[in-house]
C-alpha cells in the first residue's frame, strides 16, 4: 500500500488540469485511466478536432489542448497508472483506499472521480469479426498515419463527418458509408463535406472486407442488394459507443443516469470522494470542457482542506508564486 494525497480517477481533460491544481496545492497525485494515454475521449475520439471554447485559445486541435494539460501538470511531477482501472474503494482509517486493476492498492487523502462518461467502448463493425488483418480503426490518434490512403469511413454522425474533413486533404481519397439516407451529424458539417465532393454511399453497408494481413478494399452492399467494390486502404468505423461507469457503479455513489451527485463543494455523497467533469451532477449542470476545469479547482481546493484541515480553501492567485 502506498500513500498519496489525490488520486484522480480519469485522465481527460478535467482530470488533468486536476492534476495540475493538486500540484499548485502541493498535494501528491496518482491519474489513473483505463486508457492507454492521457486526454480521455478527446485523444481517443477526435484529437484532430479543432475546439473553440476553451478560454484563452480562440481554436485549438484536442491533441494540442491535452498536450499543453499533459506539460502544465508535470511541473508538479503527477504519478500515471494508465492502462488501469480503479476497481475497488475501501477505507482504512475513515480514508480512502484504491485497488487499481494493476495490482497497485493506494491508500488517499482524497479521490476525485474525474471520468467523463465513464469507461467507453466502440460499436464494432460486423463485418470486421471475419478480418484478422491491420486496417480497421474505431479512432484515428494520428492523422497523419492515413497520410495517400484510400479511407472508407462508415458511419452517418458528426464523428464521421468530422474524421471525412479531416481526412480529405491528406487521404488519396474519402468515401462515406451510411447504413440509411438521413445523417445524425450537424448540418452544416454535412454541407462542408458535400461541397468538398466527398462521396456519400447511403442505404449501404460495408459486408465484406479484402485482405489478408491489411484492408486491401472492402464490398459495400446496398439495400437494392447491388454489391459495389471500394478502394480502401483504412477503413474507419466511426458507428458511436457505449458508456459504463464500470466499477464505480459498486462504490457506493449517488447515481443517476450515469452521472455522480455532488453538492457546491463537488463532493459526493461518499467521504473524501469528489467528482469533476461530464461525469458529476447538480442542478443547472452545463457539460462544457471549460465548466470541467473550474469543477476541478473547485474540487481540490475542497479536498485539499479535508485532507489538512489547516489548510485554506483559497489557494491564492498563482501569479503570486512565480
Amino acid at each position: 500500500m502506498r500513500e498519496i494525497d489525490v488520486a484522480i480517477v480519469g485522465a481527460g481533460p478535467t482530470g488533468l488540469f486536476a492534476a495540475y491544481y493538486a500540484g499548485f496545492r502541493g498535494l501528491s497525485v496518482a491519474v489513473i485511466d483505463a486508457l492507454p494515454e492521457p486526454g480521455g475521449q478527446v485523444t481517443a475520439m477526435y484529437p484532430e478536432k479543432v475546439i473553440y471554447d476553451v478560454a484563452g485559445f480562440p481554436a485549438i486541435k484536442g491533441r494540442e489542448l491535452v498536450a499543453n494539460l499533459v506539460e502544465q501538470a508535470a511541473q508538479f511531477h503527477p504519478e500515471y497508472q494508465l492502462g488501469a482501472r480503479a476497481d475497488e474503494l475501501t477505507y482504512v482509517d475513515d480514508k480512502p483506499v484504491l485497488v487499481l486493476s494493476n495490482g497497485e492498492v493506494l491508500h488517499c487523502g482524497a479521490v476525485l472521480i474525474t471520468g467523463g462518461m465513464g469507461s467507453f467502448t466502440a460499436r464494432p463493425l460486423p463485418c470486421a469479426n471475419a478480418f484478422s488483418g491491420e486496417g480497421v480503426l474505431y479512432f484515428v490518434p494520428r492523422l497523419a498515419d492515413l497520410t495517400g490512403h484510400d479511407v472508407v469511413i462508415v458511419g452517418g454522425g458528426d464523428s464521421a463527418f468530422d474524421w471525412a474533413l479531416s481526412l480529405h486533404p491528406i487521404a488519396r481519397s474519402v468515401t462515406l458509408v451510411h447504413r440509411r439516407d438521413q445523417f445524425r451529424a450537424h448540418a452544416g458539417t454535412i454541407s462542408r463535406v458535400e461541397a468538398l465532393g466527398i462521396p456519400l454511399v447511403v442505404n449501404a453497408e460495408v459486408s465484406k472486407i479484402r485482405g489478408q494481413e491489411r484492408v486491401e478494399g472492402c464490398d459495400v452492399t446496398l439495400k437494392s442488394g447491388e454489391t459495389r467494390e471500394l478502394p480502401a486502404d483504412s477503413i474507419v468505423a466511426a458507428l458511436g459507443f457505449t458508456a459504463d461507469l464500470g466499477p464505480l457503479a459498486t462504490w457506493g455513489l449517488d447515481i443517476d443516469k450515469r452521472h455522480i451527485a455532488v453538492d457546491t463543494t463537488m463532493a459526493t455523497n461518499q467521504p473524501r470522494v469528489f467528482a469533476a467533469g461530464d461525469i458529476s451532477e447538480y442542478p443547472g449542470k452545463v457539460r462544457l470542457i471549460a465548466v470541467g476545469f473550474g469543477e476541478a479547482a473547485t474540487a481540490v481546493n475542497n479536498a485539499a482542506v479535508v485532507i489538512n484541515p489547516a489548510a485554506h480553501l483559497f489557494p491564492g492567485h498563482s501569479s503570486d508564486n512565480g
